[in-house]
């Protein structure tokens, strides 16, 4: 039987309940008990139709308090049990929980069956367990193999959903095979962004009082814009100017979710066949990261995320930064941008920013690894096309922007006047700064190539030192083996001697002495040989030697081993070793005969009581299921086993009070799990508008009271 097999006729996994086939012991103790909780019930019925007929209870209340049955009646009326037991009280102390005394023999037999029960599926979830980590390789393996299934899937089900195309890796040698570009990427639309528009969609098309006309006009603005992003293999930064709100951000983030995705296995919702690189990480800076918690402003949390980019960021890195520079002296921010991205240039393998400086759009003129981009703007409509422009500077338009939004036509007038006298101004500014700028740079790589120079002189230098040490290391090598030669030479030629000489004297022994002193002679030959051996080994062989010895181990009665066989877990020898190098060990209650050399012996020097805590927290840890073990595909609800977190307890709520209670519970349970209500009985309002609730409830697939035995506890079960 397999073990598959094994936990199927155990355990019914749907209720996740060991069942009564599971062992002919557990079969025999359940029968019995079952026999004696009808005997049990049947006393109690008797005995709570009595208190009723006396009007000690309205109606007859049988639950369990303190793991004993009981009948529940009312405080005043407890002497008609003059010998009964109290067990517990109603938390408004108007209701007695007692244990009749002719119930008390039934309820311990009811108690000891309990233990014995629980004992013996113990013992069947011991055997199971063990058989489950002698194959917990396997199961592991399977689990992976799984898992690696479900995300294809997973992956084919979402390319599916988006009619995704496959991307492709370009290499750094594709420009030499005649791909100019190094991301060519046609059509793509926002993954998130998308998502999102095909909800709404759904939500339209669900709508039934929304008009055809608006649904479709609904339906062609919704979608993203594709995109069309191609870059080549000699660009290391791309700047993207354009209006606010005309997409430069979105364009950005799409780049980065379409190699984030790339690196998933997951397919883009682009056309054609994209072709970008695999980039090793992609870094950015999105946002507006001011905090007053950590006193920092905006433009200090900007320059903080920029150092932290430069400090990880490599040959092989995307950059993304949103808005460059933002945040201080427009002046500055310049400066400080242009240093950032001619830095950059030289250590990623792409940037893309964003800005609204048009001086860093100027950076194309000058470096051959800078290239523009810019996001269309309709001025006939004074709105965005979200699309883009290749090679183009884009204006901010802010002053179009602020106009379709509805701004102050007289605070907009006064402020294009304002602009219109601004720019011969800044012009001639321009002019000057740039030739200081130039100049400046001028002088800069005159002096790095001074410099490089002198450096270039002093390694020459360094060179021939080197190369001249180098030869002569190599005349020291040759003299070296030649004098280890000559060691070795001159320690075989004593070794020879030595050895002659204990021949010589051994034959000249023999030839003296009779066949009684013989045994003796060759004895002490063959220690002087072996002396001579042990004083030319070397101290590795020794040690190679004495780790060999250590392997030799006899198996005694008693000992403590770990045997391979069953996951390296400890186990205790209970027979003497057999003539074909088995011997018989015990595990917990299994017995197995297993070879010697797959144990290993423990140190006798052990504390025993040490050894069991570490096999027991050993076992508990290699026994462990793994997280996706414990789910049943095909169980409908969970396992019906009560706990603190799906039970709610009404006792002593008023009705309003317990309806509320008992609506919050039902909203906050998981799908296809139970909910345990406890409303006890007392006069059973509680009970009556809790069970008016759970068969209104839409949540609710089913209830039933708790257990034949309990009236005070209803089982809900969760859609």
């Amino acid at each position: 039987m397999s073990l598959a097999q094994k936990i199927g006729f155990c355990i019914n996994c749907r209720l996740s309940v060991i069942v009564d086939q599971a062992s002919k012991n557990l079969e025999t103790i359940r029968k019995e008990r079952r026999k004696n909780v009808d005997n049990l019930e049947s006393l109690l019925k008797g005995v709570s139709a009595m208190i009723v007929e006396a009007g000690g209870i309205d109606r007859p209340l049988i639950t369990k308090r303190r793991s004993r049955m009981c009948v529940g009646l009312r405080a005043s009326h407890k002497s008609l049990l003059p010998d009964g037991v109290i067990l517990d009280v109603s938390s408004s102390g108007a209701t007695y929980f007692m244990e009749p005394s002719d119930a008390m023999e039934l309820n311990n037999m009811d108690v000891r069956l309990s233990k014995a029960e629980r004992a013996e599926e113990f013992v069947i979830l011991s055997m199971l367990t063990s058989e489950i980590a002698e194959s917990q390789s396997e199961i592991r393996h399977l689990m992976d193999k799984i898992l690696e299934l479900d995300l294809a899937v997973t992956r084919g089900a979402y390319a599916t959903s988006l009619n995704g195309v496959c991307p492709l890796f370009s290499e750094n040698g594709e420009k030499a095979k005649g791909h100019q570009l190094a991301v060519d990427i046609e059509g793509i639309q926002h993954p998130l962004l998308l998502e999102s528009s095909r909800r709404n969609l759904s939500s339209i098309s669900l709508s039934e009082t929304e008009s055809p006309t608006l649904s479709n006009s609904r339906n062609s603005d919704d979608f993203p814009v594709p995109l069309d992003i191609r870059i080549e293999h000699s660009t290391r930064v791309v700047v993207i100017s354009g209006p606010n709100t005309g997409g430069k951000t979105a364009t950005m983030k799409t780049l980065g979710l379409a190699s984030l995705m790339s690196k998933a296995g997951l397919y883009l919702p682009a056309k054609n066949c994209p072709r970008l690189p695999w980039f090793d990480q992609i870094l950015a800076d999105i946002g507006d990261h001011q905090s007053l918690e950590h006193n920092l402003s905006t433009f200090s949390g900007h320059i903080m995320r920029l150092c932290k980019i430069l400090e990880v960021v490599t040959d092989e890195s995307l950059v993304l930064i949103d808005e460059i520079g933002n945040g201080t002296d427009p002046s500055e921010g310049i400066a400080l941008s242009i240093s950032i991205l001619r830095y950059i240039a030289s250590r990623v393998n792409l940037a893309v920013v964003t800005t609204h400086y048009s001086d860093l759009s100027c950076l194309k003129t000058t470096d051959s690894r800078f290239e523009n981009a810019a996001m269309d703007f309709c001025i006939e409509t004074l709105q965005p096309t979200y699309r883009i422009l290749w090679g183009s500077t884009g204006n901010s338009n802010a002053l179009s922007i602020a106009r379709s939004i509805g701004f102050d036509h007289k605070v907009l007038n006064r402020a294009q006047e304002w602009v219109e006298r601004l720019i011969p101004d800044k012009l001639k500014e321009r002019q000057g700064q740039l030739y200081q700028s130039l100049m400046k740079e001028k002088n800069i790589l005159e002096a790095q190539a001074e410099k490089a120079a002198s450096v270039s002189s002093e390694i020459m230098k360094i060179y021939q030192e080197i190369h001249s040490e180098a030869e002569g290391l190599e005349k020291r090598e040759a003299a070296l083996k030649a004098k280890a030669s000559l060691l070795v030479q001159r320690e075989l030629r004593d070794v020879k001697s030595q050895m002659d000489a204990v021949v010589k004297r051994f034959q000249n022994q023999l030839n003296r002495s009779n066949d009684d002193q013989l045994t003796s002679l060759l004895r002490e030959s063959e220690a002087a040989i072996a002396s001579i051996v042990a004083a030319h080994t070397s101290e590795d062989e020794s040690l190679t030697n004495d780790a060999d010895g250590s392997n030799l181990y006899t198996p005694k009665i008693g000992d403590l081993v770990r045997v391979q066989g069953l996951g390296d877990k400890l186990a205790t020898i209970v027979e003497a070793p057999l003539d074909n190098g088995t011997v018989l060990v015990q595990y917990g209650k299994i017995r197995v005969r297993v070879k010697i050399k797959d144990m290993k012996a423990i140190q006798s020097s052990m504390d025993a009581s040490h050894i069991g805590a570490a096999q027991q927290k050993q076992d508990q840890k290699r026994n462990r299921p793994p997280p996706e073990a414990n789910k049943q595909e095909d169980a409908i609800f969970g396992p019906v086993v009560q706990t603190s977190k799906n039970t709610v307890d009404l006792r002593g709520m008023r009705v309003e009070e317990a309806s509320h209670r008992l609506n919050v519970a039902l909203s906050a349970c998981r799908p296809y799990g139970v909910l345990f209500i406890i409303h006890g009985m007392g006069t059973g309002a509680v009970k009556e508008s809790t069970l008016k609730i759970l068969a209104k409830h839409p949540r609710v697939a089913k209830f039933e009271q708790g257990s034949p035995m309990n009236y005070g506890c209803t089982v809900a079960y969760i859609k």
